[in-house]
């Protein structure tokens, strides 16, 4: 089983899914707290954003028998909160228009990995099969 979790395709698509379902939590909670004082969005913000950014720190060992961190571990993104911004006087800066555009968006974005994981294993099962389904 590691051998296929160890694909690298597999594992970015996983990452993918990982993060729409993570958004989707993001985009719901500024929707809940449009009214509440002061609240301000959370958004996801990708690893490779993050590395170009010179935010994250490189991971070292350093000593060989430290086991090295397995790639499937480690999040392709992080929660942060949007404190750029604020929308009315009361501080909150969550505007309802742009969360449920960003929550469809997510949606398909979600689908589609969702959709390209599948005819993946459907190939592999095709595969192991030998096709005869």
């Amino acid at each position: 089983m590691y051998g296929l979790w160890a694909d690298t395709g597999v594992l970015r698509l996983q990452q993918t899914l990982d993060a729409a379902a993570e958004k989707q939590r993001v985009y719901a909670h500024n929707l809940a707290n449009v009214n509440t004082p002061r609240f301000k969005r959370r958004e996801v913000v990708f690893a490779e954003e993050l590395r170009r950014a010179g935010a994250e720190l490189p991971l070292a060992r350093t000593n060989k028998k430290h086991l090295a961190r397995k790639q499937a571990e480690e999040k392709a993104y992080r929660v942060v909160n949007d404190t750029s911004s604020t929308m009315r006087t009361d501080g909150n800066n969550v505007d309802v228009d742009r969360e449920m555009v960003l929550l469809a968006m997510n949606q398909l974005h979600y689908n589609a990995a969702a959709d390209v994981l599948s005819r993946r294993f459907g190939l592999l099962r095709y595969v192991i099969t030998e096709g005869r389904g």
